[in-house]
């Protein structure tokens, strides 16, 4: 395989079907910018959804780059939810390509935040900030500190929610703050449940995650409680605020957690069994998040 052979390579090397998860969150923030009243603007909306995708590009960028020089994706099972592209390893692209491009990326982004800082106030400016430090330092040193799963949860999950909200309404909510709580802990989740065919390789290369700390076992009991958590939360936000009883409409995805975490409880040390759990996890995230959207958007 040539060297920068063409969209489809940098499709792989940016790991773009995992994206719609940057979508599925933009969309919680703007319905509920709709539902609350706020001036929702067509533009607006595709700024915050391109500024969002680059930012998530980049995280996959470093993240990819951070394996390659650790050596970590060398040690690592492919499947279709981990152990990296393989693109830098086949030599479809370059460190240095990938490099630039993950600083373009997150450059870029940070350009249509500061668009927003200027239209709507120092708030985006602080939260660009908190999501660019965690965005470039997460391989090299957050990684490393226990903290990773929340830090992806805040960063590319609850931040997302509650950063589209304000651009569009110049405020925060009671109902936002708690909707976006479910929307962190699914994002901590999917990369969560990751981890763990990746803990081995993951070791090596000096990182510190739950699944390395816990050992699997545990760490598929702890699956477990973060998704009665996120149900619990979503059940919880109509009564604790103004949000809509429609919210309730992401509880149909309980089913298919449930069977997540019986899976993984069973089978977190067998791959080939635990597959199916990867499988239903990013399809509980990305469900969960658009049916929220939904929620509030035919509330």
């Amino acid at each position: 395989m040539q060297k920068e052979s063409g969209p489809l390579v940098w499709a792989k090397q940016i790991r773009a079907p995992f994206l719609i998860l940057s979508i599925a969150l933009v969309c919680i923030g703007c319905a509920a910018a709709y539902q609350s009243g706020g001036k929702v603007i067509l533009r607006d909306i595709l700024l915050l959804l391109v500024g969002v995708v680059l930012t998530h590009i980049s995280v996959n960028l470093f993240n990819e780059l951070s394996d390659y020089n650790t050596k970590i994706d060398e040690n690592t099972v492919k499947t279709p939810f981990s152990g990296g592209s393989g693109m830098m390893q086949s030599k479809a692209t370059s460190p240095k390509s990938v490099e630039m491009a993950a600083y373009l990326s997150l450059g870029m982004a940070g350009l249509i935040g500061l668009y927003f800082t200027i239209e709507q106030g120092w708030p985006i400016l602080l939260w660009m900030g908190i999501g660019g430090l965690s965005i470039r330092f997460y391989t090299s040193h957050l990684s490393k500190l226990l903290i990773g799963e929340w830090v992806s949860g805040l960063s590319l999950g609850s931040l997302v929610v509650m950063g589209c909200f304000y651009v569009l309404t110049g405020h925060l909510t009671k109902s936002i703050v708690l909707i976006s709580i479910p929307a962190g802990l699914l994002t901590s989740l999917l990369l969560f449940l990751n981890e763990f065919p990746d803990a081995e390789a993951d070791k090596k290369g000096g990182r510190v995650h739950l699944v390395i700390f816990f050992g699997k076992r545990i760490s598929a009991r702890l699956y477990g409680m973060g998704l009665i958590a996120v149900y619990s939360a979503i059940l919880f936000t109509p009564f604790l605020s103004d949000a809509p009883k429609t919210l309730w409409l992401a509880l149909l995805t309980l089913p298919l957690a449930a069977n997540a975490a019986r899976i993984t409880l069973v089978h977190h040390s067998d791959l080939s069994k635990l597959l199916p759990a990867m499988g239903l996890n990013v399809g509980v995230v990305i469900l969960t998040d658009f049916l929220i959207a939904l929620g509030f958007w035919i509330a």
